[in-house]
């Protein structure tokens, strides 16, 4: 059996069963990942990379959401 992984969003731990896509990852958490820009281990992670990415445990990312304004 494979041991939990530990990640950290926005400096929260977070615990995975197992590794995921960021996109798995944005899925699992309940967000929305055409609103929020995503920095992965220090650097803003593309869009187009979010499904190829696996998370692995000690990761840090930030999620900001994007807020539209006027």
């Amino acid at each position: 059996m494979q041991q939990p992984i530990v990640i950290y969003v926005n400096g929260n731990p977070h615990s995975l069963e197992r590794s995921l896509s960021i996109l798995e990852l944005c899925q699992v958490l309940g967000i929305h990942p055409r609103l929020v820009a995503i920095e992965y281990n220090g650097e803003i992670l593309h869009r187009q990379f979010w499904q190829a990415t696996q998370v692995n445990s000690g990761d840090r990312l930030e999620i900001v959401t994007i807020v539209g304004g006027g």
